[in-house]
């Protein structure tokens, strides 16, 4: 999941809002980023992300500012170009899925019959 690294800017914000995700390789094992919402120049929104192993399996684990605890999804899917962790037991979103295509993501949080996308391009990128 190295493809990952680096800044990658939202293009299907709200009107008025803008976001973006980073990600750094920290070791062999772990992937760490920070997805930040935005209105106007105010931060509004900011996750803290990582990639761990714990035992055999590898988790997607999220952080919001203001929660105690973080939430592990499960990877349960990978290939060369995306991936798919679960959490069935969360409130929402119970599975997030990102799918690469050249210098874009599509990511995608969902669960209880609710969707939302996150489109973004890598900075930089065209």
């Amino acid at each position: 999941m190295e493809w990952l690294t680096g800044k990658w800017i939202r293009t299907n914000s709200d009107a008025g809002h803008s976001g973006y995700e980073t990600w750094n390789k920290i070791s062999d094992l772990k992937l760490s980023g920070k997805g930040v919402t935005l209105k106007g120049n105010e931060v509004i929104f900011i996750e803290e992300l990582e990639f761990i192993v714990k035992g055999v399996d590898i988790f997607y684990v999220v952080k919001l500012t203001g929660d105690k605890k973080p939430v592990y999804f499960k990877l349960t899917a990978i290939d060369n170009n995306g991936f798919t962790c679960e959490n069935p037991a969360h409130d929402f979103p119970k599975k997030i899925t990102y799918k690469r295509s050249g210098n874009h993501v599509k990511a995608v949080i969902s669960g209880n019959r609710e969707s939302i996308d996150y489109i973004f391009i890598r900075e930089g990128s065209k």
